[in-house]
């Protein structure tokens, strides 16, 4: 797409759209939600980066369908299904280090065929990012365990990639459809290096393989335009689509007010919510492996506008060492709390600096790991006051780009790694929070950073909700009896709602919302039929 240049061009830039249309609004697509695999994550070292981590999509075992081959040459030494059977417990020695599961039971094999006459074995091993560090790794222990079985002769194993697919895809707008995960960067107080840290990571995630965004949510003073430097620095808009689309720079997809054409904005409240609405959802973004949001400061409209349009993965806060900034980064930690947003790290920025053989706190010390010990947040990460680090934030070249070697990239590294870890974590959790066991009739419940497991009678669930169809909004009367609902009603579809609830789509046809709090508050199942092996 280029910017407009004749009347008959469909292009035209995201402040001419604007201007001629000063209404358009943002459109939301159905739903049509996606069943959500099991993710797992591996270590590996490439390059600068000492241990990378990056999630698989795991898929259950009878996802490929092993194959025997023959020529009829002679009389195998072993059977068919013996051989498939050996070859995929030697593949079964490999574990995923971070779940500890084997990578057969996570599907990483596919197309198993195996011709026992001539000792050949063939599969393929899918993962979930073509640029995963671990594939060679993967590749050679593969090729190794199995080789030692002493009837095979030759072993072929390829390797391919699936990318994971979005949990809440059908809860978003179209535009945000095809991100896998949206991370939120905060930290709620002004001037503490929060689009330092948001850039920084966007593109050492870019560099670890991931297809990466940045979208700076900052309508009164974006940062993005001062940070980066694309070479198209003005937002295009598809007038037959009405999407727009982001510039880039270094494979990086950037949006920001700063890139529309209108500077910083001067508009009340509701007005900047809307733009920020539109600028997120109408962006034709394709299919992102990670979206970084810049947050503004603060608590307030802009922020819980975000929150309740797209569905976050997790947030990454930052902070400095005054007692000030803890103050106000206390306040975001509790918003992303409220929302059920988990909090996986937290970066203390302008910590510290070294001279004379020296280390040097100017501003003390505390405030970061004040916010960890408090919240309970699992990691921390300081970056040292560097003029390096500054420049190159004023240049429009990020730093981690400028100087991959130095210090400040080691730490981001370090970050990088974190998220993309504590990410697979949270798919983990929250697509197998809620589950339906048919054998058992039951609902099998296990809530995201809680180690408890219990299960719940289906009936009891549906006669819990708690939706205006169910109870009464302005007396509080149940409308929904007992009596309504049978005791052999069972659950059709059971997906993920966000980090806080799950919605179930009932044989009735009806749709629950069933928050993680309220299912901890149900009656529980005391015994739960065992499943009788076939």
């Amino acid at each position: 797409m280029t910017l407009l240049q004749a009347p008959s061009s469909p292009t035209l830039t995201f402040h001419q759209y604007c201007t001629s249309q000063p209404k358009a609004g943002l459109y939301i697509a159905e739903k049509s939600f996606l069943q959500s695999p099991l993710s797992g994550s591996c270590f590996s070292s490439q390059r600068h980066v000492k241990a990378l981590n990056f999630s698989f999509t795991c898929s259950s075992l009878s996802s490929f369908t092993p194959k025997a081959a023959s020529n009829g040459a002679c009389a195998p030494s072993v059977s068919g299904q013996t051989a498939e059977s050996e070859v995929l417990k030697a593949l079964s020695q490999i574990i995923d280090p971070d779940f500890g599961t084997d990578i057969v039971s996570c599907g990483f094999v596919k197309d198993l065929v195996v011709d026992d006459n001539l000792g050949e074995v063939s599969f393929r091993l899918e993962l979930t990012t073509p640029a995963c560090p671990i594939k060679d790794m993967f590749e050679q222990r593969a090729n190794e365990v199995v080789a030692e079985l002493p009837w095979v002769k030759k072993v072929n194993v390829t390797m391919s990639a699936q990318p994971a697919k979005p949990i809440y895809a059908g809860q978003l707008p179209a535009g945000l459809q095809t991100i896998s995960n949206i991370i939120a960067v905060s930290s709620c107080k002004g001037g503490v290096g929060k689009s330092t840290v948001a850039v920084n990571l966007a593109y050492t995630l870019a560099d670890m393989g991931a297809r990466v965004g940045i979208f700076d949510a900052d309508v009164y003073g974006p940062s993005l335009p001062t940070m980066v430097s694309p070479e198209n620095r003005i937002l295009e808009m598809n007038a037959e689509k009405r999407t727009i689309i982001p510039t880039e720079y270094m494979g990086v997809k950037l949006v920001s007010f700063g890139f529309a054409g209108q500077g910083r904005a001067i508009m009340r409240g509701p007005m900047v919510s809307g733009v920020i609405n539109q600028l997120l959802t109408t962006t034709e973004w394709g299919e992102l492996d990670y979206l970084v949001i810049d947050m503004p400061p603060g608590t307030g409209d802009i922020q819980l506008t975000l929150c309740q349009v797209v569905s976050l993965t997790a947030a990454v806060i930052v902070t400095t060492p005054q007692k000030l900034a803890f103050i106000d980064v206390a306040k975001g930690v509790r918003m992303f709390s409220k929302l059920k947003v988990p909090c996986v790290a937290v970066v203390e920025n302008m910590c510290h600096f070294d001279a004379d053989g020296k280390r040097y706190y100017p501003f003390g010390r505390g405030s970061g790991s004040q916010v960890v010990q408090q919240f309970g947040i699992p990691h921390l990460f300081d970056l040292p006051i560097k003029p390096a680090l500054s420049a190159s934030g004023d240049s429009g070249v990020p730093e981690v780009v400028a100087d991959p070697q130095g210090e400040v990239s080691r730490t981001f590294q370090e970050l990088g790694v974190c998220v993309v870890q504590q990410c697979a974590k949270i798919r983990q959790q929250v697509s197998t929070a809620v589950s339906y066991d048919r054998s058992s009739k039951a609902i099998k419940v296990k809530v995201p950073d809680s180690d408890e497991e219990f299960y719940l009678h289906p009936a009891t669930v549906r006669r819990n909700d708690r939706s205006a169809q169910s109870v009464d909004e302005w007396t509080g009367e149940q409308k929904l009896q007992y009596s309504d609902i049978p005791d052999d009603i069972e659950p059709d579809e059971i997906r993920p709602l966000g980090n806080y609830a799950v919605e179930i789509t009932w044989s009735d046809g009806f749709n629950q919302i069933a928050p993680y709090d309220q299912l901890q508050m149900m009656e529980r199942l005391v015994e739960v039929p065992q499943l009788t092996p076939a």
